[in-house]
């Protein structure tokens, strides 16, 4: 299967206005809020196979938080083919990515890459969480790319595989936040970036425990 989903957020006055809101399933967004968008899942998946994309664009001014109904299911498809999951996102307002886990069951091969292209004094908060397989099962292969740039010079880059990392394979749940905010704490998984801004990276057993602490930093950056 292959689908795209693209979202346009403008500022209206004190308002935002989405003047582009259009997917195909499983990628289907939904206007939740003055400011916020929910993409619903009009299908399986993503399956093995699948290349799907996102395209978000935050102009000046605006905010938007994009969020999903519920947690993405990475399955299997026939053979040994990846998923993928390409979004791309260019902010010069204020984007909060805050969509809920990705669960990698077994067997299942995914890559979701993202790029994120900040200008001017744009703000993020982008949450990234994979639940190694369902309830009793052996998680299967995830694996996460993240690029974000300032005025096209690198602010974070991160890849992580969640197939046989020795670190990861006694946790269930991977989280992590990055902020463009600077965040004055001494919790050990909160890191401060060279670029500016925070990142927290946080591996757990449940995704209470994770949220606990990447929770600290999903506010609205100042």
């Amino acid at each position: 299967m292959r689908a795209a989903a693209r979202v346009v957020a403008q500022a209206d006055g004190p308002r935002t206005a989405l003047t582009v809101l259009k997917g195909e399933p499983p990628l289907l967004p939904r206007r939740t809020g003055p400011n916020e968008v929910h993409f619903v899942g009009g299908a399986a998946g993503p399956l093995g196979g699948d290349e799907l994309s996102i395209e978000i664009e935050v102009g000046p001014g605006a905010l938007l938080v994009v969020r999903t109904v519920a947690a993405s299911i990475a399955l299997p498809g026939r053979g040994n083919e990846w998923s993928r999951l390409s979004i791309n996102a260019s902010v010069a307002g204020t984007l909060l990515w805050l969509p809920d886990p990705l669960v990698a069951t077994a067997r299942c091969r995914h890559l979701t890459e993202s790029t994120v292209d900040l200008s001017g004094d744009a703000t993020l908060v982008w949450r990234e969480e994979v639940v190694r397989g369902r309830h009793g099962e052996p998680g299967g292969e995830a694996r996460l790319s993240t690029t974000v740039r300032r005025d096209g010079r690198p602010f974070h880059r991160s890849d992580v595989s969640l197939e046989d990392n020795p670190a990861v394979l006694q946790h269930r749940v991977y989280a992590s936040l990055l902020t463009t905010r600077t965040v004055d704490h001494k919790l050990p998984e909160i890191m401060p970036l060279a670029a500016g801004g925070t990142l927290v990276t946080v591996l757990g057993q449940d995704l209470t425990a994770t949220r606990a602490i990447t929770g600290l930093l999903v506010t609205a950056p100042q």
